[in-house]
């Protein structure tokens, strides 16, 4: 038997496998094919703060992720000898109407309330220009813009690279790739694997993605509701000369990232009706035409890479996150949509105090999978 079950190897289950390593918790994580394989593996890497204003729990939570990722990926930086890619690049908002500016202002007020760490704060700022030339384009910012100093990036496939370098150097955590998890037994104990084998666990974290959902939805058929749905996105990465240092420019869904490999990440679209799942199609070829409309200088950079992929969304919109009210042994970590990178350690490590009993982290209650499960048997409505 195993003390912990970890199903999932993205970027939810490799952050609980460090935090159970931490714990000296005796782990293993089962992921259906290789490290990163899914929605994980992809190539944005945005880190994007949520607005300053009408602020709340859910904010505040994600806010203090954001600020302790920076040492987290600085401490396994150091571990491992590797990178992750980060960098706080801050974030560039086109403003291109005047009312915006307005709301702009009064957002930069807001941060100086709200952005406040203990030991720093970061800045709305509202401004005419960009500092970097042609980032975005004047066309596109005829009411200035907004540059942040919150927001950051980093590359997801270094960043699952090294957490899995971590884990390869572990005591307590035992990886198994090319196994999938078909069944759980929560009540018992225990989980089946599709070739047949069988693992016996006092506790299981479901961390598989999209993966997810089918498996906790069996364990109540008759539920009116699913307990999630993916969420197909599509991304590029072009081959461009832009500056890495510069900041992450980001208007109604677009996101333009700078990478420190000479490439600039585009994405993503939200695809809520798809035929495949992992082709890429004319919605890509739009996000990088409204992408080179921001930045004319990315027109003749080569698009090295398409990607696309299927990102989870729960059933409540937040992650899906802790014990499930009806079967103690199983927790979940899940439902993270477009946040996961900025929140999978801090939410890693609430789940994993959970199981040890040290829990140091207050989720927000729209986050606990008592919320979530609620939604899906319909206690709460729709």
């Amino acid at each position: 038997m195993t003390d912990l079950l970890i199903v999932g190897g993205g970027i939810m289950g490799l952050w609980a496998a460090v935090m159970a390593e931490r714990a000296g918790i005796e782990t293993t994580l089962v992921e259906r094919s290789t490290i990163g394989a899914g929605a994980s593996g992809g190539i944005l890497g945005a880190l994007m703060p949520h607005m300053p204003d009408r602020w709340n729990e859910k904010k505040q939570f994600q806010f203090d992720a954001l600020v302790s990722l920076e040492a987290e990926i600085a401490a396994l930086e150091a571990e491992t000898g590797l990178s992750a890619g980060y960098r706080r690049l801050g974030r560039i908002i086109p403003l291109a109407k005047p009312h915006l500016r307005t709301i702009a202002l009064r957002h930069e007020q807001e941060a100086l309330e709200n952005w406040v760490s203990a030991d720093r704060g970061f800045h709305w700022h509202v401004r005419d220009t960009s500092a970097q030339s042609g980032w975005p384009d004047s066309k596109v910012t005829e009411s200035g813009i907004v540059f942040d100093t919150l927001a950051a990036r980093v590359s997801p496939r270094l960043l699952l690279t090294m957490l899995a370098t971590v884990l390869r150097r572990s005591r307590h955590v035992q990886g198994k790739e090319g196994m999938e998890v078909v069944r759980l037994d929560p009540l018992s104990g225990q989980a089946e694997l599709s070739g047949g084998e069988t693992i016996a666990f006092e506790h299981c974290i479901l961390a598989a993605g999209v993966q997810s959902f089918p498996l906790i939805d069996a364990l109540r058929p008759s539920a009116p509701h699913s307990s999630g749905v993916a969420i197909k996105g599509q991304a590029a990465l072009l081959k461009a000369d832009i500056d890495p240092s510069w900041p992450v420019i980001f208007s109604d869904g677009l996101y333009i990232v700078p990478h420190e490999n000479g490439c600039v990440a585009v994405g993503s679209t939200s695809e809520y009706s798809f035929n495949d799942p992992l082709a890429c199609d004319a919605q890509l070829d739009d996000l990088v035409a409204r992408a080179i409309g921001f930045v004319p200088a990315l027109a003749e950079a080569e698009i090295v890479e398409r990607w696309a992929g299927l990102r989870p969304k729960a059933v409540g919109r937040e992650p899906m996150v802790g014990r499930h009210p009806d079967f103690p042994r199983l927790l979940t970590l899940t439902g993270g949509f477009k946040v996961s990178f900025g929140l999978a350690h801090r939410l890693a490590a609430a789940v994993i105090g959970e199981i040890s009993g040290n829990s140091q982290i207050a989720l927000p209650d729209s986050f606990r999978c008592a919320s979530h499960i609620a939604l899906m048997q319909g206690k709460q409505g729709t």
